[in-house]
């Protein structure tokens, strides 16, 4: 491992204190590596010296660090694969991510989102401009952390924000080789060697970094506990923060739904990314007394997955991550209670075979267990089928499968989340520029094609003052 401070590359030698594995054997790979305080220090020091990056150019700076990362794309998403256990058949279209995100935040600033005037009736005209906040810190999680990162960065550098990124520890590796590129394309394009930054740690780097008073914005994402932790460290400093965190997510089956479309949503829910992503499945809600046939249907479907090699491009499904998460996932299951069915998986490594959890109280199956797991309930009419879906304090996102759209879409409607899908279960949003937000404890402050820019930057209004102005007594 290799962080990047004020242009200059270097190896990582203190230890975090976890060793990593690979997640296809199980066998471990090594210690987990991260950057020293000194690298920390410099790191902040070089981004306040900057402090903002003014550039006329950025838009055709940002499109050509899209073209370098795009060449690098194949083998960022392979090293996703390799540390995460997530097929590349996965990791391959959320590649495309990698490129677009600088491509896009391009796009924004071409289209005027960060500028904007208002004219008055006397002709005058009030600018809105929105300016970058300074230095800024990007906390990208494991699961898929290049396509988060990318998506951050392009952003932060769009508005003109010094940025330090911080991978997890537990999958540095595509990251780091995203930073790599982007790198390369902003010494090509002769841009400040402290725009952009690499540090790689734990939770002590990322709070070394996050309470320093010269990062003035914060977006992570991540678990309940660091999102907490993020917010409590800005609170002080009263600086922004982006939060995009946890999720319990229902998929109500509603009485008109085909089982065998809703089976294969909930399937596709349980699998994607291993089960490992903050908008997996996490409560399916079913007509009373149809429990143990729809959850055999999805079961059926997922113990038709093939399991293998996640560098293999036939690989449906992988391990976990680890072999602590996998145990952690495991008795998280079993606390759960209830009857625990298992699809007919097996795996080298840290494979986990998907499960439903039938019989359990609701109130047992309230938090995130971030895996293959889901627990069933039975409802006997949509009220029911409602609060039972808005039982948790998350709200990331929801699900509603039916024939009828219009009334799925009424059920929708009632669903609290950020985000409710009808009739689909993609990763993808439902569409490219609308927001992803978040109820609860999701998280905080929307992220989005233009919202993450948006968050960046704070409004500055500049006029001259018109007629309606009130004056005091001469």
């Amino acid at each position: 491992m290799r962080d990047l401070v004020n242009g200059v590359w270097a190896d990582c030698t203190t230890e975090v204190g976890i060793t990593l594995e690979d997640p296809a054997t199980g066998l471990e790979t090594g210690p987990a590596l991260g950057s020293s305080p000194e690298r920390v220090e410099a790191a902040l020091a070089a981004a306040d010296a900057l402090g903002a990056w003014i550039s006329d150019d950025k838009a055709d700076i940002l499109e050509s660090v899209a073209a370098k990362v795009a060449e690098t794309a194949g083998e960022i998403v392979a090293l996703e694969s390799k540390a995460t256990g997530v097929p590349i058949r996965q990791t391959t279209p959320l590649g495309m991510i990698l490129a677009g995100a600088f491509a896009l935040a391009a796009g924004q600033l071409r289209s005027g989102l960060l500028t904007s005037t208002t004219t008055r009736e006397d002709g005058r005209e009030v600018l809105v401009e929105r300016l970058p906040w300074g230095p800024v810190a990007c906390l990208v999680p494991w699961n898929a952390p290049a396509p988060m990162a990318a998506h951050k960065v392009a952003n932060a550098l769009a508005a003109g924000c010094p940025t330090i990124l911080k991978p997890s520890e537990y999958a540095p590796f595509g990251t780091e080789r995203l930073a790599l590129a982007i790198d390369e394309a902003l010494k090509e394009a002769g841009a400040p060697a402290a725009l952009f930054q690499l540090l790689h740690g734990g939770a002590a780097v990322g709070g070394q970094i996050v309470a320093d008073p010269r990062i003035r914005a914060v977006s992570f994402t991540g678990g309940l506990g660091g999102g907490r932790a993020v917010a409590a460290a800005c609170a002080y400093d009263i600086k922004p923060v982006q939060l995009e965190l946890g999720g319990n997510n229902p998929l109500i089956v509603m009485p008109d739904a085909d089982e065998d479309v809703a089976a294969r949503a909930a399937a596709d829910l349980l699998t994607t990314l291993n089960g490992q992503w903050c908008r997996a499945l996490g409560r399916l809600i079913v007509p009373a007394g149809r429990e143990e046939a729809i959850a055999a249907k999805v079961l059926a479907r997922v113990g038709a997955l093939k399991t293998g090699d996640p560098s293999d491009d036939g690989t449906d499904y992988g391990p976990l991550i680890h072999s602590g998460h996998r145990a952690a996932v495991v008795k998280a299951r079993e606390d759960l209670g209830g009857t625990i069915h298992e699809a007919a998986i097996t795996g080298p490594g840290n494979i986990l075979a998907p499960s439903l959890v039938t019989g359990a109280d609701p109130a047992r199956t309230t938090d995130e267990i971030f895996g293959p797991v889901a627990a069933v309930h039975g409802y006997h009419d949509l009220d029911e089928a409602i609060t039972l879906a808005n039982g948790t304090r998350y709200g990331l996102e929801g699900y509603v499968i039916g024939a009828d759209e219009n009334k799925a879409l009424e059920t929708a409607k009632r669903v609290r989340a950020g985000e409710v899908k009808v009739n689909g279960s993609s990763i993808m949003s439902l569409h490219l520029f609308t927001p992803r937000p978040a109820w609860g404890i999701s998280g905080y402050s929307e992220e989005g094609t233009a919202e993450t820019l948006l968050f960046f930057t704070n409004p500055r209004v500049v006029g001259v003052e018109g007629g309606f102005a009130l004056h005091s007594p001469s």
